[in-house]
């Protein structure tokens, strides 16, 4: 099968095609029957070459285009052209009808770039419009905000001096009940105090003529016993004068009579602390039972065999106090 296509040349990055004639079977860049034009749409001015009597002849032979070559033979016309040569039109007939689809096909154009314009332009406005409506809105939102906390400031700020009034009346409410309390509760001692200031009074003086009256009686009573007292200490006297003489006599004999007996009792002491100490020595020692491992094990160390007679009892069952016990006995 015979086709119409494009075939890539030029570089990297920078191509352009050649519209050629091959076989549908050939690979890209493999052998053409014929090279019909230029095709470069990657240059500023998108250049299009092509033999257009060959063209129209591969097309009426039976030749297939690729459906990019089909896309710029249509945009060309010559798609049309090959269509009215089959309805079996005439040259002049063909030519009109060529130009009257050229002029549709530029007013086309034209109308599209200019709606193009309109649109973008009308885009343009509209977004503007939004932009500034957002902003406007932004404004009053952010106007709104500090309208609020103005008003909640305010009304924060009214609370606090409520309750500061508050807490300055209820510390004030506490202070004036407790002078009133006070108060009342000294009004009445007042008028007691004052009840009873002349009954006091009364009470003081008989008190005062009751004391006056006592000590006048304890005066006389007074006097009254001194007259007796010379008598009654004359005799006394002269009875302590003979005892004394008596008990001055019998002094240095009981005194002479004490001395030994004073000097055994001081002496009674002394050997009483020398026997238990002669006791404690020669009794036995306390039971290594009585004593931890430690304790037992230095005493059987650091003591003499002879002392250590019936220290270890049989019960004892502390290896290593029996080991130490049968080390000082095989020492000795």
């Amino acid at each position: 099968m015979i086709k119409l296509r494009l075939q890539r040349k030029g570089r990297k990055k920078r191509p352009f095609y050649h519209i050629v004639v091959a076989d549908s079977r050939s690979p890209r860049d493999g052998r053409i029957i014929e090279q019909l034009g230029r095709f470069d749409n990657v240059s500023e001015n998108k250049q299009l070459t092509y033999d257009e009597d060959r063209v129209i002849h591969w097309l009426r032979i039976g030749a297939q285009p690729s459906n990019t070559v089909r896309n710029i033979l249509q945009k060309e016309g010559i798609l049309y052209k090959v269509h009215l040569m089959r309805w079996g039109k005439s040259e002049e007939e063909i030519e009109a009808a060529l130009e009257e689809w050229r002029s549709q096909r530029t007013a086309r154009e034209s109308e599209k770039d200019v709606s193009r314009k309109t649109q973008q332009k009308e885009l343009l406005k509209a977004e503007e419009k939004e932009y500034k409506k957002q902003l406007e809105e932004k404004a009053a939102a952010a106007a709104k905000e500090l309208e609020k906390k103005k008003e909640e400031e305010a009304k924060a700020k009214a609370e606090e001096e409520a309750e500061a009034q508050k807490a300055e009346q209820a510390e004030e409410a506490p202070e004036a009940a407790e002078a009133s309390e006070t108060e009342a509760e000294t009004a009445p001692e007042e008028e007691t105090e004052k009840a009873a200031a002349p009954e006091e009074a009364e009470e003081e003086k008989a008190a005062a003529e009751e004391e006056a009256t006592s000590d006048e009686a304890e005066e006389e009573e007074a006097k009254a016993e001194e007259s007796k007292k010379p008598e009654a200490e004359a005799q006394p006297e002269e009875q302590d004068v003979a005892e004394e003489t008596e008990t001055s006599e019998e002094q240095p004999e009981a005194a002479e009579e004490e001395t030994p007996d004073e000097t055994q009792a001081e002496a009674a002491p002394e050997e009483e602390a020398e026997e238990k100490e002669e006791e404690e020595e020669k009794a036995p020692a306390s039971l290594s039972t009585d004593m931890n491992a430690n304790e037992a094990i230095d005493h059987i160390k650091n003591t003499p065999i002879d002392e250590l007679k019936g220290f270890v009892p049989e019960d004892e069952e502390r290896v290593t106090v029996q080991r130490a016990w049968e080390a000082k006995q095989a020492e000795d």
